[in-house]
């Protein structure tokens, strides 16, 4: 082992001593910077795989459109089935509705699904809190909670929806009576904003409200367990008609997980901040070191103790202490984290806002996913960061010339 190295060792942890005082703060700021980013990033992540998980849940991997309408559904199913790693494929209708109930109005999103084959894309039936999807006929409609409470509508209840087709209708001086639907189930994703304008018929109700036919406005595909979802896609769009384009989960939803990643990556860039007020933490005791043990780096110069190594001794002071401090954080923070649950319910108990959270945020547990690239970001920033706060006094501490050094009282 270098001198440099076993010196920095000693000056740090003294054998038969008290841990330093100095030490022990620089090191629990560094711990406390990389706790909260791995806490904090973990818990961000949890909600975008929460969220992916859903929407695929709901939606599956791969959603198959057209610049206009799928006029031939059917052959264009047969296709995607046919297709290597698909798994299941079902059309669907979609599109605003204005809704009334007992005189109470809301404008959800209506999907019209085809009832045979949706199960093989979506598992809605796990997201069906009151009723139950098997009785999902023409007639019949499956509205989210939110809708159902705008609405003032329960099990049983009828619903008039206003198809949009309505107005075009008006423009020729004909009229379209509103359709009526008696609501057979209530639904909850477990996402705001798939709960807050969401409502469930039947595909053939659906083209009906729509004046589409036998068209419809896409397929939702589902892919087998573990495949690639890119080369899936490329095996899609391969067995697909001119015109027709499949296309992947994450383009419907660009803007939103963009907005969620710009979230993740601005709070991880502020709470970098702490890590880099305890690297001033870490210069200050290692400034205070310098001058404390003025005599002792001149006695080094005096023993032939080149300044690189001088300033190694230094430089490896902090590297020490950012890594102790970024292994303590590491294990603080899956520790925060096996535990958070547990701790939110506590404080949410304490303050009286258990409803609160689940009705803002829909999440029962507090969803965590800690991703290696964000774990290792964040202990290299912290072990680096906390390296270069060492220059400085590595620099003073080899600035000292032995002889000043050594008058020094």
């Amino acid at each position: 082992m270098p001198w440099y190295l076993y010196l920095a060792l000693r000056q740090l942890f003294p054998a038969g001593r008290r841990f330093p005082f100095f030490t022990a703060i620089s090191v629990l700021g560094v711990a406390l910077g990389v706790g909260v980013l791995v806490i904090v990033t973990s818990v961000m992540g949890g909600f975008g795989y929460e969220i992916r998980r859903m929407i695929v849940r709901t939606e599956g991997e791969i959603q198959v459109k057209a610049k206009g309408l799928i006029e031939d559904p059917a052959a264009v199913l047969a296709a995607i089935r046919g297709a290597s790693g698909v798994a299941g494929a079902s059309p669907f209708v979609e599109g605003p509705v204005a809704a009334l109930a007992a005189n109470q109005p809301a404008f959800p999103l209506l999907r019209g699904i085809d009832p045979l084959s949706v199960g093989s894309v979506a598992e809605l039936g796990r997201y069906v809190r009151a009723g139950s999807i098997d009785e999902l006929d023409d007639d019949a409609v499956i509205l989210s909670w939110q809708v159902a409470e705008q609405l003032g509508a329960g099990l049983g209840s009828l619903v008039e929806l206003y198809s949009p087709l309505l107005f075009e209708r008006l423009k020729q001086d004909e009229v379209i009576l509103p359709r009526r639907f008696r609501v057979v189930g209530l639904f909850e994703i477990g996402h705001q904003h798939l709960d807050s304008s969401l409502a469930f018929t039947t595909l053939r109700a659906a083209q009906e409200l729509y004046g589409l036919g036998r068209a419809v406005h896409g397929i939702n595909v589902r892919l087998a367990p573990g495949r690639d979802e890119i080369a899936a896609l490329l095996g899609v769009n391969r067995v697909l008609p001119a015109g027709i384009e499949a296309l992947p989960w994450t383009r419907k939803w660009e803007s939103f997980l963009w907005v969620l990643n710009l979230e993740k990556t601005i709070t991880a860039f502020l709470l970098l901040f702490i890590v880099v007020i305890a690297a001033f933490s870490v210069m200050s005791s290692l400034l205070i070191s310098v001058v404390r043990k003025t005599r002792e780096i001149g006695l080094l110069g005096a023993l032939g103790a080149r300044r690189r190594d001088v300033a190694l001794c230094f430089c490896a002071q902090a590297f020490l202490i950012g890594l102790a401090g970024t292994l303590l954080g590491l294990a603080g923070g899956f520790t925060v984290l096996a535990w958070r649950n547990e701790l939110v319910r506590l404080i949410a108990r304490g303050l009286g806002r258990e409803e609160t959270l689940r009705q803002f945020y829909h999440f029962t547990d507090l969803p965590a996913h800690p991703l290696p690239a964000d774990v290792i970001l964040t202990v290299v920033a912290a072990i680096v960061i906390s390296t270069l706060a060492g220059l400085l006094p590595a620099w003073r501490a080899s600035r000292l010339k032995p002889v000043e050094a050594l008058r020094s009282e």
